[in-house]
């Protein structure tokens, strides 16, 4: 199929794009990277009336260290991610994650906020926004708002976002000395969606770990944010034991719904295994 006519808007600032938004409303849909965009719009899953490229606004893009924290615009793409010498300085977990999402072509094309914005369960970045204590910026007639990334999923895509606004950055804290992260992902295929993923972070002092935080991607309408699973941690040495209480404990959130990839018990021991290997590799890496 092919899809419905609309019009198309390449604006060249951010004003730009919020008065269109402003202007066309439930007509307009914005287009970033557009691998989740154009395939719906394709099938007819969307029919806007007006496309709104976000590619030429230069302020959504770029990484830059600001005071305590690392800055990307909403723009950014996976490739940059990867590449960037500030992420693998700071946050080599961003470009671990997007070494793993699809393939060379849609990295090239796909960018953070999209992968974000989209609010697909079965999307990496999620679950690792919440895994490092994201902010996201979003720009609207009003003016910004701040959310966290733990607040922004809603349900299945469905997120904070509100009519009229964009995402225009993500902001993540530095992580402090003796953090180790990692994102353990279980697929088909090179470049399928996650079968099961997790994210983990955690924070060692004197082989106690003192902070930790759990995502998991796939397993809920949402990504999940595993709570009781990383207070589990604290205070503890992260051993073999603590790892498995958990795993068990991330496992109880799991909602997961069957297909090809999987039933529900499947998905949520697979689960349960991922967390286990990210939080065994976070831990090692908080010494390194």
């Amino acid at each position: 199929m092919i899809p419905r006519p609309f019009e198309y808007h390449a604006p060249t600032a951010l004003p730009e794009v919020i008065a269109l938004l402003g202007q066309y409303g439930d007509e307009a849909k914005l287009l970033a990277g557009g691998h989740s965009l154009l395939p719906m719009m394709k099938l007819r899953f969307a029919g806007p009336g007006h496309l709104i490229d976000l590619r030429k606004v230069a302020e959504l893009k770029g990484i830059a260290l600001v005071g305590g924290e690392i800055h990307i615009g909403a723009m950014t793409t996976e490739n940059e991610l990867i590449f960037s010498t500030l992420l693998a300085k700071h946050l080599p977990l961003l470009a671990e994650v997007a070494r793993q999402i699809a393939d060379p072509q849609v990295r090239y094309k796909g960018t953070l906020g999209g992968d974000i914005s989209h609010g697909d369960p079965g999307n990496d970045h999620p679950a690792v926004m919440m895994a490092m204590d994201a902010t996201f910026v979003l720009a609207g007639a009003h003016g910004e708002r701040l959310v966290k990334a733990s607040e922004f999923f809603h349900g299945l895509y469905d997120t904070a976002l509100t009519p009229g606004e964009v995402m225009t950055q993500i902001r993540l804290p530095l992580p402090p000395a003796g953090t180790g992260s990692s994102y353990a992902k279980l697929k088909r295929k090179t470049g399928d969606y996650a079968t099961a993923a997790a994210a983990a972070v955690v924070q060692v002092k004197n082989s106690v770990c003192v902070q930790a935080r759990i995502a998991l991607t796939n397993v809920g309408p949402t990504a999940l944010l595993a709570g009781d699973a990383a207070a589990s941690l604290v205070g503890k040495t992260i051993d073999e034991a603590a790892i498995g209480h958990a795993a068990a404990l991330a496992m109880k959130i799991c909602d997961p719904t069957p297909d090809l990839r999987g039933d529900e018990a499947y998905k949520t021991a697979m689960a349960g295994q991922m967390v286990e290997r990210a939080l065994r590799t976070a831990a090692a890496r908080c010494a390194i």
